[in-house]
């Protein structure tokens, strides 16, 4: 439903790091178990944008845009962050959630 914001917020931590972020569940398409590792980890750090775009991607795919919306708005309150995409990329952590929010926007739009 949302795979652009899914992709943009899936890989900004190393390879590595993936797992406490939910990007295997996520790509594996196990939401529930990706927001559960996801929840865990923001009890110990709950600024992290990373889990903060991949919380809200899970939110939006799963039909609960205004959590989406208040994480996203989250993530823009606070400093931008430098987010390394699995395309080799780098894109801030506004412009992950500016593009999560037009998405959501957009899908309301169409509905």
């Amino acid at each position: 439903m949302f795979p652009g914001v899914l992709v943009a917020a899936l890989s900004v931590m190393p390879a590595s790091a993936k797992d406490r972020v939910g990007y295997q569940a996520i790509a594996a398409g196990s939401l529930t178990q990706a927001e559960r590792t996801i929840e865990a980890e923001r009890t110990i750090f709950p600024e992290r944008p990373e889990l903060m775009l991949n919380l809200a991607a899970i939110y939006a795919r799963t039909g609960r845009d205004a959590q989406a919306r208040a994480l996203y708005g989250d993530v823009l309150g606070a400093d931008p962050v430098a987010m390394d995409l699995a395309d080799g990329s780098v894109q801030s952590s506004h412009t992950l959630a500016q593009k999560g929010l037009a998405r959501l926007t957009t899908t309301m739009a169409t509905r």
